[in-house]
């Protein structure tokens, strides 16, 4: 009787993890394609024929073309707030037909991400972590009579893919051979507190209004002993070029400065992020985003 409640017991646990990180019907798609044309809507009429129930989303398709790193942060920004088991599709994929491989990552949260394994998911696959990665096996998973289509992937393999294992018509495992579990990953200067010194990289731009964020988290920055209303300064650079140099108020708020005056402040991530109030501080000061732009903070 006491080994069959245990077994009742395991049985039910492993039904329980299984539907954590179960298929939720829910896809996500990112591009780089723009809404200019017909392409993200081919992508989801394919979902749509594999399953009519399927719930679509989009999390954008303005990055920049060809902008992998920017395909990598606006993933990492997102995927956390949406619920356990989703799948994202992101095609920013500008070498379609190499031998780059096409990939479904599923992370430790239980979340899945279709798409090429070209540093795409470098910076998701360090915050939710790797728990498994798959090639996708297009004998199998590709959508039928696309077999001489070399150009167009996001339709003809991620999104059917992706439409296949978020309808629950395959499992995870059925996505095709098992890899070992590490993404191509791009670059990029980590988030550091060294030699009085607090360094991150510039990962994107609030494209809106030129406000430029970081990799720099708040507990570095409580812990470096700053704190609102004191002038810390800041150093911007590309690669090893000084591209701005000047000392900050650190804020709350815009308003805490008068109009066109550059601060400092934590951003809607928790992370330390530059501005100009009521102004464009990338613009006004020539600086950009990516793996090879930091920003170092002294105190």
């Amino acid at each position: 009787m006491r080994m069959k409640r245990i077994y009742s017991l395991l049985t039910a646990l492993i039904i329980l993890l299984n539907n954590v990180t179960a298929q939720n019907g829910i896809v996500v798609f990112q591009t780089d394609f723009g809404l200019k044309d017909g392409a993200v809507s081919a992508m989801k009429g394919v979902s749509m024929q594999v399953s009519p129930s399927l719930k679509l989303y989009d999390l954008t398709h303005e990055i920049p073309a060809y902008n992998i790193w920017e395909a990598s942060y606006r993933l990492e920004q997102t995927a956390r707030y949406w619920p356990t088991g989703t799948v994202f599709v992101s095609v920013v994929d500008p070498g379609v037909g190499s031998e780059r491989k096409a990939v479904v990552l599923k992370t430790k949260s239980g979340h899945y991400f279709v798409g090429p394994d070209n540093g795409s998911f470098t910076l998701i696959a360090q915050s939710l972590g790797v728990a498994e990665l798959r090639q996708i096996d297009e004998k199998v998973n590709r959508l039928p009579g696309s077999g001489e289509s070399y150009t167009f992937h996001g339709r003809d393999v991620f999104a059917y893919t992706a439409a296949r294992l978020a309808s629950k018509k395959i499992t995870y495992e059925q996505v095709g051979p098992k890899l070992p579990p590490k993404v191509v990953s791009i670059n990029y200067q980590q988030a550091i507190a060294e030699n009085g010194a607090i360094k991150g990289n510039i990962p994107i731009l609030d494209v809106q209004y030129g406000n430029v964020w970081t990799n720099i988290p708040e507990q570095l920055i409580k812990k470096a002993g700053i704190r609102y209303g004191e002038d810390v300064t800041i150093e911007i650079y590309e690669k090893n070029t000084l591209k701005y140099s000047g000392k900050l108020p650190f804020v709350q708020s815009f308003s805490s400065v008068p109009d066109k005056q550059p601060l400092c402040y934590l951003n809607s991530l928790l992370n330390f992020s530059v501005a100009l109030n009521m102004g464009d501080f990338a613009k006004q000061f020539s600086v950009n985003s990516g793996p090879d732009w930091s920003l170092v903070i002294k105190k």
